[in-house]
């Protein structure tokens, strides 16, 4: 080999080593990242407008609740515990026994009575747990997940005919509501609830939220994949839906969890509550919202919130990380 030789390819090593030492050193250095269209931006850690103004126990691990007249009424396996005096200092809580061998999916509390969903049956009662009704799913193949009212009506999900039961509350079936694209249920990830007389239901594996009237007519439907605020991540999210009193619609998502805010349109208002801010974890997190107040439930705790308007960022370029036109962001 020539001497000429020999020292091009030492200079094209040397280049090379250079240029991957380079490479290395600006990676590590770098606090931006990519998007696919080539916009740059910068990681940020979300800081709710909610702060936590109380909290309250439940015996045993939560299956969902509600909030009705200033109480909490939280159902596990075997129990329902309600928990009085949530506007005053002193709250305290009634445990009621529901252990019959069948374990409660839902509940919702309406017009001064409490529905608690089974898998294949529905029983009312008072406010003082007396029974005073009920009736069995229409089909035996039935697995309802989750309940919503309205004035005349009972709604439920079920996951095995994927689609929604209407029943009167009476008991009298109503009609069987199906989604014109079909319902997608890989998993119990189908929630309902009731806006001033219109259905709200996930349709999870669709990574949507389609919406009915009484009568059992599609309206419309929100939503898309992606794992970005304002989309829908995993084989089934959103997992559980819940209200403001202003009309808009919160999600919660499993896998990573977090809750966000989508106003009566479907447009995405912001992410209220993040994976750290939620308590980690995998699975998704129950709520609902009661005047002002958020409660969210993990495991064996409601916590509740109040929105903050001093944690609202004037950062435009923190609120377009973070995915919402108010959210508080910080490095």
């Amino acid at each position: 080999m020539s001497r000429n030789l020999k020292i091009l390819l030492n200079a094209l090593v040397f280049f090379l080593i250079v240029g991957f030492g380079y490479y290395i050193v600006s990676s590590l250095n770098s606090d931006k990242k990519t998007t696919r269209s080539g916009e740059e931006h910068t990681e940020f850690i979300l800081i709710s407008p909610y702060v936590e103004i109380n909290s309250f126990e439940i015996g045993s691990e939560i299956v969902n609740f509600d909030v009705y007249n200033g109480a909490i009424y939280a159902v596990s396996a075997d129990r329902l515990s309600v928990i009085y005096g949530l506007d005053s200092e002193i709250s305290y809580g009634v445990v009621y026994d529901l252990s019959d061998g069948h374990h409660v999916r839902d509940i919702t509390v309406d017009d001064d009575l409490i529905y608690l969903l089974y898998p294949t049956r529905i029983d009312v009662y008072n406010l003082k747990m007396e029974k005073i009704g009920g009736w069995r799913a229409c089909s035996d193949n039935a697995d309802y997940c989750a309940i919503t009212t309205s004035k005349n009506y009972v709604f439920v999900t079920d996951v095995t005919d994927k689609s929604i039961t209407q029943y009167g509350k009476d008991g009298r079936l109503v009609r069987f509501i199906r989604s014109p694209d079909g319902f997608i249920m890989p998993s119990y990830a189908f929630d309902i609830i009731n806006i001033n007389d219109t259905i709200y239901t996930s349709n999870a594996g669709r990574h949507r939220i389609e919406s009915y009237t009484l009568n059992g007519e599609f309206i419309t439907s929100f939503g898309r994949s992606g794992a970005g605020a304002g989309a829908f991540a995993g084989c089934c999210n959103p997992v559980y839906l819940a209200a403001t009193s202003a009309g808009h619609i919160l999600t919660s998502e499993k896998g990573n969890p977090r809750i966000s805010s989508y106003g009566k349109d479907g447009k995405f208002r912001m992410i209220l509550f993040d994976k750290p801010m939620l308590g980690g974890g995998t699975e998704a997190y129950r709520m609902r919202v009661s005047g002002e107040v958020i409660y969210i439930a993990s495991r064996r705790t409601i916590s509740a919130y109040v929105f903050d308007s001093t944690l609202l960022s004037s950062d435009k370029s923190c609120n377009k990380s973070c995915g919402g036109c108010k959210n508080a962001c910080s490095k």
